[in-house]
């Protein structure tokens, strides 16, 4: 069964040419002109991913991404923006967007992340559970734990844990992490990572687990008790 794919945006021209290209990679596509579309469509049906433009009309693909999550939906979600400044992409990290791509985009860039954001969400096979000082990550369920505070985390959120966590002891530099997480490098003048590593410090702060997340300046990040 083909991936089902919303795509949001007010401009006819750009909705309609990059359904068509999705389709023709084997994609299912529906469109929505507006954000209040874009909303009651992702409600209504599922689907596997959802590419939200910024700037639309009614409610903005921030909003919609913001009630969706406040919904609970974790669906995928691409962000298309003219906006390139870091606090608007930082916006659109802090709504709940899973990735970002300004405008004007590559196509296969568009369907590089697009795969990357598919593979993240996909179920992981049953297996053990990861174990880091009082923390559990269990990959099947997508389930994170401190004593027997379950932590409410996002896919990007659930995915960096899991490789840090995976990875207890070792340094992964910052070029490792995206390629690993997003499926590509942004450059070296990215917030992206930070951006989540800082969400993830504070939820694992507020259960209780202060000090698990370490930073190795000029190199990256690394997960370990004490």
């Amino acid at each position: 069964m083909p991936y089902r794919v919303l795509v949001a945006d007010d401009d006819r021209a750009i909705r309609e040419s990059l359904g068509r290209a999705l389709e023709l990679e084997g994609y299912a596509v529906v469109g929505a002109g507006d954000g209040v579309e874009a909303l009651a469509t992702a409600r209504r049906d599922r689907f596997d991913a959802l590419v939200l433009d910024v700037m639309m009309p009614s409610v903005d693909g921030l909003g919609v991404c913001r009630v969706l999550r406040a919904d609970g939906d974790g669906t995928p979600i691409l962000m298309l923006t003219a906006r390139v400044e870091t606090a608007d992409r930082v916006a659109g990290l802090d709504a709940g967007a899973d990735d970002y791509l300004p405008k004007p985009f590559e196509l296969d860039e568009l369907l590089a992340r697009l795969r990357a954001l598919l593979r993240r969400a996909a179920p992981d096979a049953p297996g053990r559970r990861l174990l880091l000082d009082r923390l559990t990550v269990d990959p099947g369920a997508r389930r994170v734990w401190w004593l027997d505070t379950e932590l409410v985390l996002s896919k990007t959120e659930f995915d960096l844990l899991e490789l840090l966590v995976r990875n207890a002891g070792i340094v992964l530099d910052r070029a490792t992490i995206y390629q690993r997480i997003w499926g590509y490098e942004f450059g070296p003048d990215s917030k992206n990572l930070a951006v989540y590593i800082g969400y993830l410090r504070r939820k694992l702060e507020d259960a209780g687990a202060a000090g698990l997340i370490h930073t190795v300046r000029g190199v990256g990040y690394t997960a370990r008790s004490g």
